[in-house]
């Protein structure tokens, strides 16, 4: 019985068990053979009728091997030392291949956008933000890649779970994941943090008038004071968390039975009793399941108990728990708002291309943006009036060290970051337009045409892949997280489908689905910090973003890596069964004590179909983007001046 750590048994070929803790191994007390040999390969099957028999010799088989017929040509592998367990000693060229091409268009996309999207303040200048920025969208991006990579390694055979890797793409991929769950918390709390002070830092002391002539010392130490106090608070925070809540309660489903039996063929070479020329453990050593087997199989099945299994996780195991703990925070939010908010975004790109203007038309719109500019201006002018007599007045100070607690003080001051946040709003909105106009009038001739035809294309694409997402959970996870059956498996029956003719679609699939969604969370970032004014906007504007937003958007993607790796592995479970990372999230880390609850409950995949769903009827209802009154929120500064 090949039981996996989802505790349901895949099959009952062969009799033996495998589980992350450890592999069945027969202990050998006595020697196997009576007459050493040397020189040439022995056989001899073993067949132990109780436990306490194990590793006795019985009568050898009729059969003189029990190799596939596929594999009766290929030499056996070379002499190996331990006992049953075995690992493959080649390395499938094509996933290698498949790696490095893939982060070479990761490295060339990030480069890309660096160079189209950085401001032309930036040119020459804040190159460690530039590579953090670069590598961190490479580490976001290669992280959501690593499930279809997972998967293909594999190769849809349980035997790549350790004790038969034969057939499968020999790369570590534990290794793989436990690299990238130790980077993303460092490139997180550590290098996007200590970049972004240390780009900020030049900004506050310009503030303050001592940037002229200033030593790299000085923001070097001012970045310091910053980063040290958040690894402090990270340190405590991941400390006393691993402390307390390292522990897994897994489930299982024990299967009682009478006696257990394992017929093997052991292999090897030179002489019989010399246990390190034994040749390594391989599946088709195994023979037949016999009549008293299949009874024996059949009696323990009808007798099980419930009950768990305690393991104490790694700390890179249980690091990745945390930060995906934290991350659906922001995916179920973002996530759920940028796929509804993506496609219908693209769509009305094309909807609203820039068109040839009349006469007429062109002269509306002109003097539009002209009052809107005018509006916009005298706004600024206020905000720095109003500013600088707070200043002057030692308002910043005013209540003493207890003034944050003074209801007054508190009121002054959301309504003033409201009002902040209002007109930098309706910049970004003004500057778009503006943009557009320009695109209708003086930059008609020169502009792509191409470009909105392109936006309609993957905006249908992203429409049709959100609506399967949404179809996904509504049928498959959510139904089987409640009762344990899924309506339907849906997209895992698609995958599927596609790797029995040609395993490199099904592939492919998966990689966009995955990286769908930390697109998805990116815009549903921008979305709603657009419409609901709740921070600071961050959005990626061409030739306009700072360092400052690069590094803020990245460091959300980072966020939002694992819990969309966590999506989707639960999402398809039934396609990616074998998978190493499946076996991390899908079973030590769903039940890790107290995370477990908003796992197993599916709690963060209720909110982010709930916020999917209202964002679809909300921007179905307002499609547009709109900034606040630039009237009312000038008569607003002023009434508050007077």
């Amino acid at each position: 019985l090949i039981i996996e750590w989802n505790f349901e048994i895949v099959q009952s070929i062969r009799i033996f068990a495998i589980s992350k803790v450890g592999v069945l191994r027969v202990q050998q007390n006595e020697p196997i053979f009576d007459q050493p040999t040397s020189g040439r390969r022995e056989k001899e099957t073993l067949r132990p009728a109780h436990p306490s028999t194990l590793g006795k010799p019985t009568k050898p088989t009729d059969r003189p091997t029990d190799r596939p017929q596929h594999l009766a040509a290929a030499p056996l592998p070379p002499p190996h030392r331990g006992n049953f367990k075995t690992t493959a000693t080649m390395v499938d060229w094509f996933l290698i291949f498949a790696i490095v091409v893939s982060f070479c268009i990761l490295l060339v996309v990030g480069v890309y956008l660096l160079v189209h999207y950085s401001h032309p303040d930036d040119k020459n200048e804040a190159y460690m933000p530039k590579l953090v920025t670069l590598l961190s969208f490479v580490i976001a991006g290669a992280t959501v890649l690593m499930l279809p990579l997972d998967v293909a390694n594999q190769g849809e055979y349980a035997g790549c779970q350790g004790f038969d890797t034969a057939f499968c793409g020999g790369l570590d991929m534990e290794l793989f994941w436990n690299i990238f769950f130790w980077l993303i918390p460092i490139f997180v709390f550590v290098l996007i943090p200590f970049s972004t002070f240390y780009y900020e830092a030049d900004d506050g002391m310009l503030m303050a008038g001592t940037s002229v002539g200033a030593k790299p010392n000085n923001r070097l130490c001012e970045a310091l004071k910053y980063q040290i106090v958040v690894l402090i608070v990270v340190g405590l925070t991941f400390g006393l968390t691993y402390l307390f809540l390292s522990d897994t309660d897994i489930p299982i489903r024990e299967y009682n039975g009478t006696e257990m039996g394992v017929e093997f063929t052991v292999e090897y070479v030179g002489n019989a009793s010399n246990a390190t020329q034994q040749l390594p453990f391989a599946a088709y050593q195994l023979a037949d399941m016999t009549p008293r087997d299949e009874a024996n199989a059949a009696a323990a099945m009808a007798s099980t108990t419930l009950g768990s299994v305690n393991v104490q996780v790694s700390v890179s195991t249980f690091f990745a728990g945390l930060m995906a703990f934290l991350g659906w925070f922001f995916f179920a939010l973002f996530g759920g708002i940028g796929v509804a908010a993506m496609p219908l975004d693209l769509i009305l790109n094309f909807v609203n291309r820039p068109r040839h203007m009349s006469p007429v038309e062109f002269a509306d719109a002109q003097q539009s943006l002209r009052e809107r500019v005018n509006e916009l201006v005298d706004i600024g002018e206020l905000i720095k009036i109003d500013r600088d007599e707070k200043e002057n007045a030692g308002g910043a100070k005013k209540g003493g060290l207890f003034g944050g607690f003074n209801r007054e003080n508190r009121r002054a001051a959301r309504d003033e970051r409201k009002t902040l946040l209002e007109f930098k709003q309706a910049v970004f909105l003004l500057e778009k337009d503006v943009e557009d106009f320009k695109n209708c009038s003086s930059n008609y001739g020169r502009y792509n045409p191409i470009l909105p035809w392109a936006s309609l294309l993957f905006g249908t694409i992203g429409f049709i892949v959100s609506l399967f997402w949404v179809l996904h959970v509504i049928l498959y996870i959510i139904p089987k997280g409640a009762s344990g059956n899924p309506v339907t498996p849906f997209l895992n029956e698609y995958f599927e489908w596609f790797n029995r003719w040609f395993p490199l679609f099904g592939v492919l699939s998966v990689a966009i689905f995955t990286f769908y969604l930390l697109l998805a969370a990116l815009k549903g970032n921008f979305k709603f910090g657009l419409r609901f004014l709740f921070f600071t906007l961050h959005p990626m504007k061409v030739n306009g973003t700072y360092m400052s937003s690069f590094l803020f958007n990245m460091g959300l993607m980072l966020l939002c890596a694992l819990p969309v790796v966590q999506f989707s592995v639960a999402a398809f479970d039934n396609y990616a069964r074998h998978a190493t990372v499946n076996q991390l999230f899908g079973t030590q880390i769903q039940y890790l004590r107290f995370f477990r609850y908003f796992w197993v409950n599916n709690v963060f995949v209720y909110a982010f179909l709930a916020f999917s769903m209202l964002t679809a009827i909300y921007l179905g209802c307002r499609p547009r983007d709109t900034s606040a009154d630039s009237i009312e929120l000038r008569d607003r500064l002023k009434s508050r001046r007077s």
